[in-house]
């Protein structure tokens, strides 16, 4: 089996497992998502959606938000962590937004990475939920699981990671294929514990599954 053939077969059964994956972050316009986006940086999407409530009630657009006092920003963002840096950013981003956009998201990859604050995860991220094109958005699940799956071997560097994938995943199948991955990466294929690779849909297929088989079958 080839990568790409790997690739496909991983598609097809994370699709029967996660049917309705998608975002975690609460939006209801583009630029919500980017703030969203940017205050999940080492926070999880709970909290960054209970945040963004009380932030929206005081900023509820991109104008009161670009015209808001930093301090006022960070004041509320602080529970997501690393206030200081996430508040500069959202307020300059929102700044750009309104001098040069109108208000509005660009829907141009290369013009997202310009913003303050985004990398190319997040940009991803907003061309593939937002605008419908194609996108991979290497987290840390991505990063994590893509590895133990053998799709690609031992890079960790998201964009290096990201590369190797637009190889081997067809484009229209990028964006829901890394959010499944999310949803498996909680669910089974775990960080913080061994992974659950006996209830996993991709045991078999796997390279991690692989190898807890083969270790099995040694012992017995």
């Amino acid at each position: 089996m080839t990568k790409k053939q790997l690739a496909l077969e991983i598609i097809r059964r994370l699709k029967e497992a996660y049917p309705d994956a998608g975002c975690t972050l609460d939006y209801d316009e583009a630029w919500k998502l980017l703030v969203s986006v940017r205050l999940a940086a080492q926070c999880t999407d709970a909290r960054v959606n209970v945040i963004v409530e009380k932030l929206y009630e005081k900023f509820p657009d991109v104008d009161a938000l670009a015209a808001a006092d930093v301090s006022e920003i960070e004041e509320i963002v602080r529970p997501c962590g690393l206030g200081k840096s996430k508040a500069k950013d959202i307020s300059a981003c929102m700044k750009v937004l309104k001098e040069q956009y109108g208000g509005k998201v660009p829907d141009d990859f290369d013009a997202l990475l310009k913003l303050p604050g985004v990398g190319r995860k997040s940009a991803n991220l907003i061309m593939g939920d937002v605008f419908g094109k194609p996108a991979i958005v290497t987290d840390t699940h991505c990063i994590r699981l893509v590895n133990r799956m053998g799709l690609v071997k031992d890079i960790k560097e998201p964009k290096k990671v990201e590369m190797e994938l637009w190889k081997i995943i067809p484009p229209e199948e990028g964006n829901d294929f890394c959010h499944r991955l999310v949803e498996h990466g909680r669910d089974v294929c775990t960080a913080r514990t061994t992974p659950h690779c006996d209830r996993c849909v991709l045991n078999d297929i796997c390279a991690t599954g692989k190898k807890l088989m083969k270790a099995e079958q040694k012992t017995k």
